[in-house]
């Protein structure tokens, strides 16, 4: 399983304009779609596609938006259309509904204002549509070794990435979504149970493990923090 040493997603702030997110795709958090029918799909912040791929092989249409060039020319490659834009500012004018869904695979943390966003998903999004959403978890266990050491160090990569200007746990992720309209039906994570890797045990009792640590101790456990929702009443 991976850990937040590379990230999952790409961001909206302009910061990020010369960096290629590029990685084997956030499958955790597409797989809590689930059964939901196939339709339009908005990938705010799709980097090379990664995501995008996934989507479209399940008979997703898939519009993108990145803030980088670079993204753009290899997200149109998989992408039915990819939009260039700072997401800082919200979702352009030029991007009509209704999706069916939208991803918003770790972008959030890279805003300072992701309540412009999440508002505008309101216009965006078909009144039945979903948003997944995944954050890293500033409380992941790793992190509170480090706070408890006097380490508060920005790195290249991971849960503190130096362009992350919003930290997230599993309790103010939801409140985020909540507070701006957002009716939450998921609310898990992906980690694992660390002790578990220094024992020599069958792959099938560690994806037990980490499945039991992560869903009794979310806060603890979950290095990815992951939501999905629809709009509120």
């Amino acid at each position: 399983m991976r850990e937040l040493d590379e990230t999952i997603g790409v961001a909206g702030h302009s910061d990020c304009a010369n960096r290629i997110y590029e990685n084997s795709d956030n499958l955790a958090l597409l797989e809590l779609i689930g059964s939901k029918p196939a339709g339009r799909a908005l990938d705010c912040g799709c980097g090379a596609g990664d995501n995008a791929r996934i989507l479209s092989t399940r008979g997703w249409q898939v519009d993108g938006i990145t803030i980088s060039r670079d993204e753009e020319h290899k997200a149109s490659q998989i992408c039915r259309t990819v939009l260039i834009a700072d997401l800082e500012a919200g979702i352009p004018t030029a991007v009509s509904g209704a999706y069916d869904l939208v991803v918003l695979s770790h972008v959030l943390e890279h805003l300072r204002n992701p309540s412009r966003i999440l508002k505008d998903i309101h216009r965006v999004m078909a009144p039945d549509g979903i948003i997944a959403v995944a954050l890293p978890n500033v409380l992941n266990w790793r992190s509170r070794v480090r706070f408890l050491l006097g380490r508060f160090e920005y790195k290249e990569r991971g849960i503190m990435d130096n362009t992350h200007l919003r930290f997230y746990t599993f309790a103010s992720g939801r409140r985020l979504l909540e507070s701006n309209g957002f009716m939450v039906s998921t609310a898990t994570v992906e980690g694992i149970f660390p002790l578990a890797r220094k024992i020599r045990l069958p792959s099938r009792i560690l994806e037990r493990l980490d499945r039991f640590a992560g869903s009794y101790w979310p806060g603890l456990f979950g290095w990815q923090l992951l939501y999905i929702a629809s709009l509120g009443g």
